[in-house]
């Protein structure tokens, strides 16, 4: 027992949950909402609305990092957080990526790769759950942050065509290496379960 630490009580009831309706949960239904409003600004024409949907795309993306820094810190992390969070990330960057084909801005072949990765994987969290979580790894980490900027550099007007070209291909490439590990990780998940059941 850790010094200082209170014991236990026998028949004590459990801490109680975190309720849905918390902050962390209110910045991923605003990540959502956002959504619609950064694609009516990206099809406005002029160089100001693109830099409005640029400002909406930054904000809905660093909404992803402080709502689960919030939920991790505050103790807020609740099931509908768990499912809400990640249909609110495929939302906003499938939302951009469809926008940027449409406009002929970026290949469709790109953005088809893209996102049969994020909602292949997505949904095999959701079949293996009960098996067990496959947690968030440092290069799917990497794999969002390559994604954000090179969206990001694709919606800024103006010259940038390299930091375009550079930070998608290797988005691109660490989307796919890293979704072949998660795959080799709830095949293995299953393997494993499968031989204790």
């Amino acid at each position: 027992m850790i010094a200082g630490t209170p014991e236990p009580v026998a028949g004590a009831p459990d801490p109680p949950q975190a309720g849905v309706w918390n902050i962390a949960n209110a910045l991923t239904l605003l990540r959502i909402a956002l959504v619609p409003l950064f694609v009516w600004l990206f099809f406005l024409d002029g160089t100001g609305w693109r830099l409005a949907a640029f400002a909406v795309f930054a904000v809905a993306s660093i909404t992803d990092k402080i709502d689960g820094d919030i939920a991790r810190a505050r103790g807020l992390v609740t099931d509908f957080g768990k499912i809400a969070d990640p249909i609110a990330d495929k939302a906003l960057t499938g939302a951009a990526l469809i926008s940027l084909s449409v406009m002929g801005e970026l290949w469709w072949w790109v953005t088809a790769a893209i996102l049969v990765r994020e909602i292949g994987i997505t949904v095999m969290r959701f079949v293996v759950i009960r098996r067990g979580v496959i947690p968030a790894s440092k290069g799917g980490k990497l794999k969002t942050m390559l994604q954000v900027l090179a969206i990001g550099f694709y919606i800024l007007p103006g010259p940038l065509e390299y930091l375009r070209w550079v930070t998608m291909g290797a988005a691109l490439i660490v989307t796919v290496v890293t979704g072949a590990d998660y795959v080799v990780q709830a095949w293995r998940m299953r393997r494993t379960s499968g031989g204790t059941s």
